[in-house]
């Protein structure tokens, strides 16, 4: 059976171009790059040139970029650094109640550190408003960290208006921007931003490799301790392998062709779905202000893994919330902080494609889906 693959908000697969690029830092280039000899600096040389890319993607300087194991490791270096380097300055933060796990259980982790946490509400389709944050802080805020594109339902937040209100209240601004890079617009300077998480695994590059920004000035001290490396701020021998392919991801990304593409494909599924599944009901935002790979569909009656089961017997991928909390049996905190009950979150079904995907796979999606949900719905005791 052929799979067809609709969780790229989960992971991607590695483009071929990038695992080409990588291939001879494993075998033939392979030296540390803090060695002083030949191979060191071939190494260094390739860790450089891939730090000037990934800076200049998102309008940053080159010595502005650390690179860290993902996004999980950056969104939690960005946070605790930051809380307690800057604790003489105040103790409180403040997130949205829409935020992926690694930013929700360090922020849980902090508050029991002695910090206060306020976490925004978001309206009905998952935007913080910038009024109810300007509300929101205090003469104790000394960080707001707000997703830039959600993971599971799409979300788009409007950063130049948040790094607005952070800028004049002299905040620092971070976002997790993990599934939202190379799909719409990312600048450091026209949005207002202090700190950007950003990883490889989600724009089809390896796994285990990821970036965070840090603005110039910004109060950062050392969370990984060791040899000094990536500016005294994250220690540990640079992975050079995967930082290559992250720059070879990003250079395969061209913004404008595979968001179209993307872009024109999430619309056919969102109109098919709205159109041949009586009830359904799209989670999210729709248009620009939603990411061009994210599909969020609720179906009432109807259990969302049930739903992932069947689609899977016919070698369909999809996911009903985040990767990394899909283990667990509580409904979606993202979907109940929209304004669903537990049994409408737990009814939900999230579909995420890439530039990979193509017609004949979302045809064979359209195929398949509708009487998946309206076997379930027959045998369904709601």
């Amino acid at each position: 059976m052929k799979d067809y693959y609709f969780d790229n908000a989960a992971t991607t697969k590695v483009d071929p171009n990038v695992a080409k690029e990588m291939m001879p830092y494993f075998d033939l280039k392979y030296g540390n790059a803090s060695s002083t000899h030949t191979k060191g600096r071939e190494a260094r040389e390739a860790l450089e040139r891939a730090r000037r890319v990934i800076a200049k993607s998102i309008g940053a300087s080159t010595d502005e970029i650390i690179f860290t194991s993902g996004g999980t490791e950056s969104n939690n270096i960005a946070l605790k650094s930051i809380a307690f380097t800057n604790r003489a300055r105040g103790n409180h933060i403040i997130t949205s109640k829409i935020e992926h796990d690694c930013v929700r259980n360090t922020c849980k982790w902090l508050e029991g550190q002695g910090f206060t946490v306020t976490y925004l509400d978001v309206d009905k389709e998952g935007f913080v408003s910038p009024v109810e944050l300007e509300k929101a802080i205090t003469p104790k805020t000394i960080l707001v960290s707000i997703i830039h594109g959600n993971n599971e339902i799409g979300t788009i937040q409007d950063l130049r208006a948040l790094g607005d209100v952070c800028k004049s209240h002299k905040v620092y601004f971070h976002t997790d921007a993990c599934q939202s890079y190379t799909k719409t617009e990312l600048n450091v300077n026209r949005q207002n931003l202090d700190l950007m998480t950003l990883n490889a695994h989600k724009i089809h590059g390896p796994k285990g490799v990821g970036a965070l920004y840090i603005r110039k000035g910004v109060s950062l001290g050392t969370w990984v301790h060791g040899g000094g490396h990536e500016r005294n701020l994250r220690s540990g021998t640079e992975n050079i392998p995967g930082i290559v392919g992250f720059a070879e991801a990003f250079r395969q990304a061209d913004s404008g062709k595979h968001i179209r593409h993307m872009t024109v494909l999430r619309d056919k599924l969102i109109e098919s779905i709205e159109k041949n599944i009586p009830e359904a009901k799209l989670n999210g935002p729709k248009g620009e202000k939603r990411l061009a790979n994210n599909i969020n569909f609720y179906f009432p009656r109807v259990e969302g893994e049930a739903i992932g089961g069947y689609l899977d017997l016919k070698g369909v991928a999809s996911s009903t919330g985040s990767a990394c909390s899909s283990h667990s049996l509580e409904p979606s905190h993202v979907l109940q902080a929209i304004g669903m009950s537990k049994a409408e979150a737990n009814g939900s079904l999230r579909l995420s494609i890439s530039r990979f995907t193509t017609d004949e796979e979302v045809k064979y999606l359209l195929d398949v889906l509708p009487p998946i949900i309206k076997k379930l719905r027959m045998i369904s005791p709601l």
